[in-house]
């Protein structure tokens, strides 16, 4: 039985839509409301999922950052990656909640869930954070809904408004403002073809 959609293509305007989805109904919810830069464990509470820091074994592809368990609503994460900083553990979250925003059938979890209430053993292997041939298209889309939902684009516009994007200094005053890595920061500029880079020059588009 499983519990993922088929695979698709989804456009980067339509990720983009459904991480906006979740940060408007966050924002309209009486005990959260939204603020940045963006608490992707509140997130996560919001969507009823749970987090469990644990140690997660490597596999073939190497360190595993996280993994989601739909079935128990569970984020495991990796303690392993708090060495890379609050930036990279809240886009491993964000990126998980893309995993269970873009790619679990909902309806799917509760009719397991349904029949593990009436005693049937239901198994599902977790989708693990890792980067093969399988899982390369998931794993973008899964990426780009976390840059979506840590920096959305009129939250980029209010906080750019006195920044020059080509230059280093206020790249890293703006990561530092919105709580993400650099790396993570420049992805997500240049997907909405605000800046280009060529090795360390950062420029506009022409």
């Amino acid at each position: 039985m499983t519990i993922f959609k088929p695979f698709r293509f989804l456009s980067r305007q339509e990720i983009e839509a459904q991480a906006l989805c979740v940060l408007n109904k966050m924002a309209k919810h009486p005990h959260y409301g939204l603020t940045f830069p963006l608490d992707t464990t509140l997130v996560a509470e919001f969507l009823n999922l749970n987090l469990w820091w644990d140690e997660l074994p490597a596999d073939e592809m190497g360190l595993i950052a996280a993994m989601i368990l739909p079935l128990d609503r569970i984020i495991g994460i990796n303690e392993q990656i708090q060495k890379f900083g609050e930036g990279f553990i809240q886009s491993t979250i964000g990126h998980e909640i893309g995993h269970w925003i873009l790619h679990i059938d909902h309806e799917e979890v509760t009719k397991c869930d349904r029949l593990l209430k009436k005693g049937l053993k239901v198994k599902v292997k977790p989708l693990l954070r890792q980067n093969n041939k399988v899982l390369e298209g998931r794993e973008w889309q899964a990426q780009y809904f976390s840059s979506c939902l840590l920096m959305p684009e009129y939250i980029l516009i209010e906080k750019s408004k006195d920044k020059d994007l080509t230059k280093w200094g206020d790249l890293h005053s703006l990561k530092n403002e919105l709580g993400v890595t650099i790396s993570n920061l420049i992805y997500r500029l240049r997907g909405l073809g605000w800046i280009c880079k060529e090795g360390k020059r950062i420029y506009r588009p022409k």
